[in-house]
């Protein structure tokens, strides 16, 4: 949890107009994973994360999360499809962009500003759409051939992993390879 506004005198975008009991409301208040609250509150930052930028992110992630929370009744398993690979989309580009074998991990391999993009898009897209993608299985699971579900359990063991590997309750060893089967069947039509 973070302040938009500053909570103290001294602190980025403080502004001295507001009562204790705006600095703390929901309105001035935004949800930041440790290495993103840190930087937009280094002091050289400031005239990036504005509190207009801040305030823009907030609205622009909320509806987001809305948008996926309001997701209509599945019909048909093409429409399941469609859904699923918006976020295998997602979690392939935060992959290509800035997992440990990315042309930016690369060229960069002992860049702590990569590696806590890269952390950050673990936590903030890879792990959360994991979670939509197992729960629209679970959902849906019906849609599929019998032949099928033996891929669909690997996906399911495979996210299952990835994210107590990233909560730091497995090593990375012991997680299960992302089933590129699963991707192939999510994509035929």
């Amino acid at each position: 949890m973070a302040h938009i506004k500053g909570n103290k005198k001294g602190s980025n975008r403080y502004d001295e107009t507001q009562t204790d009991e705006q600095r703390d409301s929901y309105e001035n208040l935004i949800l930041l994973c440790p290495n993103h609250h840190t930087l937009i509150d280094k002091p050289e930052n400031e005239e990036i994360y504005t509190v207009y930028a801040l305030v823009e992110m907030k609205i622009s992630h909320e509806a987001k999360i809305s948008k996926r929370l309001d997701t209509e009744k599945i019909n048909s398993i093409d429409e399941l499809k469609d859904e699923i690979s918006i976020y295998l989309a997602e979690n392939h580009q935060a992959w290509l962009q800035y997992g440990p074998l990315s042309e930016n991990a690369q060229k960069n391999p002992h860049s702590e500003e990569i590696y806590a993009i890269w952390i950050s898009e673990r936590l903030s897209t890879i792990v959360p759409n994991n979670r939509l993608i197992a729960g629209l299985l679970d959902s849906y699971r019906n849609l599929f051939s019998r032949s099928d579900q033996a891929i669909l359990s690997q996906f399911l063991a495979h996210a299952k992993s990835y994210e107590k590997w990233v909560n730091d309750e497995i090593p990375y060893q012991a997680v299960l390879h992302f089933p590129v089967d699963f991707e192939r069947l999510i994509a035929r039509t």
